[in-house]
């Protein structure tokens, strides 16, 4: 039975599932709970926590109305599969690509997909430095979104190479990122983007706020980013 936490979160979020759905969001919690037991995938392994802090946190994005119907996706630096295959679960139209560079997560990944049938859904192992620059993945996404990954500034260059003009990088952040959104309007600018929004969201039966950064790719991406060697870290634009 789906834990009622679930449920009751859900509802505050205004967010309706059927059964078929919850019941694939209960695997996968249980997946996670078990391979956590080997593997660190993530450091909330409490089962509300999973419920909130994890799906419904993902959950989240559905209200920007951008996750609707047909879009490619990348989800870079996904980890346990936050907020990638959440989202996938939700609206299995999504054609959703999930990066990590720990390839034990990827593992962890395949088992979910395989256990849920999931169909439409990559997982690759690779920095997103590495694979920004490749063809097939270079302005080939709708949507490319990060949560927990890096500081904007970096984060951007780690995420625009991937994204379409017309297209958006969404960042899911802590509640205070003024300063950040402060730092990185050279790096958005630079990389071919335009800051859409900035929304708040509060996380469903906790007094936790978290922030979507929302920028519009307005034109391409310079070639020479993302630059390589980890330098988009240690030497943020």
């Amino acid at each position: 039975m789906t834990n009622n936490v679930f449920n009751d979160a859900l509802k505050e979020l205004e967010i309706n599932l059927d059964s078929e759905t919850l019941q694939k969001y209960e695997i996968y919690k249980d997946l996670l709970v078990e391979w956590n037991k080997k593997f660190n995938i993530t450091t909330i392994t409490e089962e509300d926590e999973i419920y909130i802090k994890h799906f419904c946190d993902s959950l989240s994005l559905i209200n920007t109305e951008l996750f609707d119907g047909k879009k490619r996706v990348i989800d870079v630096g996904t980890g346990g599969g936050f907020p990638g295959l959440v989202l996938k679960i939700y609206n299995e139209e999504l054609d959703m690509t999930l990066m990590d560079s720990l390839n034990k997560r990827i593992i962890f990944l395949n088992e979910v997909i395989n256990k849920l049938n999931l169909s439409n859904v990559e997982t690759i192992h690779a920095r997103a430095e590495e694979l920004g620059i490749l063809n097939e993945h270079r302005e080939k996404y709708d949507i490319a979104v990060s949560r927990a990954v890096a500081s904007l500034n970096t984060l951007t260059e780690y995420c625009m190479p991937f994204v379409k003009v017309g297209g958006y990088f969404i960042a899911m952040k802590g509640p205070d990122v003024k300063g950040e959104v402060e730092a990185s309007k050279n790096a958005i600018k630079l990389l071919g983007g335009e800051l859409e929004s900035i929304n708040e969201v509060k996380l469903p039966l906790l007094d936790i706020t978290h922030t979507l950064v929302i920028v519009k790719k307005v034109k391409e991406t310079p070639k020479k980013y993302p630059r390589q060697q980890g330098k988009p870290k240690k030497n943020p634009l």
